[in-house]
């Protein structure tokens, strides 16, 4: 995807996790969702109507489609008040889409840094299935996640690549050790998240009681 698209998904991201994580106002979040969404599928249009594509330029462009519907989809659910059981369904099969580029991202690329980041948005996204579609009460936790994410996936890489030093053998290898170490800092929150919930819910019954 494009890395200019990236920084922008960066900017939402962080806003996005700022909301779920209670810290942002949820209706000015939603307008800057639609503004980007809104870009992300300007842009790949565009991209189509002014280039002769072969398959792997419309896989790229393809990928850019992914966030920008979501964008928009997240934007239009909160400023309208939805229910958000759609949006959970389409995230679902984005995050199944997202799973799909990560095994070509192994096979036909050989790029583990590619693998790992859409491994995580796969996970992202699947995670908001749980919480709008299956209602599960996890919005603190997807907000760390995403919070990481528009760091270590987004921002931080489109800002090494405007840099010029993202592709260099060195940056790869030390975006390895970071993409790890941030998804055993998941793991590691998802056990301390549900020990603490756990606990607070042991507490109430026995106030109940």
């Amino acid at each position: 995807m494009s890395f200019v698209g990236l920084f922008l998904s960066g900017a939402v991201l962080f806003l996005n996790s700022l909301m779920s994580l209670g810290k942002a106002e949820a209706k000015s979040v939603g307008i800057f969702n639609i503004f980007v969404g809104a870009i992300q599928i300007i842009i790949p249009f565009y991209l189509l109507m002014v280039s002769n594509p072969n398959n792997w330029d419309l896989y790229n462009i393809a990928s850019i489609f992914l966030f920008g519907l979501t964008y928009l989809y997240v934007g239009v659910t909160v400023l309208k008040g939805l229910e958000g059981n759609g949006l959970g369904w389409f995230c679902l099969w984005v995050a199944i889409i997202a799973v799909v580029y990560t095994i070509t991202s192994i096979i036909h690329f050989h790029d583990v840094v590619s693998a790992l980041t859409w491994g995580m948005w796969a996970f992202l996204w699947f995670l908001f299935f749980l919480s709008n579609t299956l209602k599960k009460k996890i919005d603190e936790y997807i907000g760390i996640v995403a919070f990481v994410l528009s760091w270590v996936t987004l921002t931080i890489p489109s800002l090494l690549y405007f840099l010029g030093i993202w592709n260099t053998p060195i940056v790869s290898q030390i975006w390895t050790y970071v993409l790890i170490l941030s998804i055993f800092y998941f793991v590691a929150s998802l056990v301390k998240w549900k020990f603490t919930f756990k606990k607070e819910n042991d507490g109430k019954e026995i106030q109940a009681i």
